[in-house]
């Protein structure tokens, strides 16, 4: 009888990214408990919201239900032309947070797009920074990715923080609505392989060969590659 693994039904389930303190691996059910836990220990300062959607605002009941739709829609939705990726990001063998991946058409514009969120016990000691680079190495030296897009709002100055160190670009303003009834003006950026600020670390990578399969994504390099 032929074993059949987890990672041969779902592919993307054998890919890690590893940095000198983290760990990135896409969100199984598994992980689900321990990162709503990490999310209900506090993420932001209540009184402002930083992401678009304001889905830290639910009742912890009504959090963790959400949580994992959103993270089961993902799954479905992935396809060549259009998918995410949710990377769990582990510290000391702890979900810690979430560092996000996603594309359109990627194959035509090699453009990708990330947001991440990281508990308030672990912000201000480099970690927002290094899960961020992580992720742009394996955008650029793996998927080969020529442009790197994000965005914050612009009273957080820890993300635009991360966002600056690692070369990115500001690239317009949109208003949004963050809240019901509370606008708040949120910076677009913008990052070319050429201008990213590497770290003086390299990227680790397992399982990349059969994600990018799955993805739909033309292997033309590996972690380390890395351009000069």
């Amino acid at each position: 009888m032929v074993e059949v693994k987890i990672e041969d039904v779902w592919p993307l389930f054998g890919l890690r990214l590893r940095t000198p303190r983290l760990e990135l691996r896409p969100v199984r059910d598994d992980d689900l408990p321990a990162l709503v836990e990490s999310a209900l220990a506090g993420i932001h300062d209540p009184e402002r919201m930083p992401f678009g959607v304001p889905w830290t605002d639910a009742e912890p009941e009504e959090l963790a239900r959400s949580f994992a739709e959103y993270h089961w829609r993902n799954r479905v939705n992935t396809r060549a032309d259009r998918w995410g990726i949710q990377f769990a990001v582990f510290h000391g063998g702890r979900p810690i947070g979430i560092q996000e991946l996603h594309a359109r058409d990627f194959a035509v514009l090699r453009t990708v797009e990330s947001g991440s969120w990281l508990t308030r016990a672990h912000q201000g000691v480099g970690l927002g920074t290094e899960m961020r680079a992580g992720l742009l190495m394996f955008a650029f030296d793996i998927l080969y990715a020529e442009w790197a897009q994000s965005s914050a709002a612009e009273w957080n100055r820890a993300s635009l923080g991360v966002s600056d160190r690692l070369g990115y670009a500001r690239n317009g303003v949109n208003r949004v609505q963050s809240r019901p009834g509370e606008i708040t003006n949120e910076i677009r950026l913008r990052l070319h392989r050429d201008a990213f600020a590497r770290p003086d670390w390299r990227l680790a990578a397992d399982g990349v060969e059969a994600a990018l399969r799955q993805l739909g994504v033309e292997e033309r390099g590996n972690a380390g590659d890395q351009p000069h």
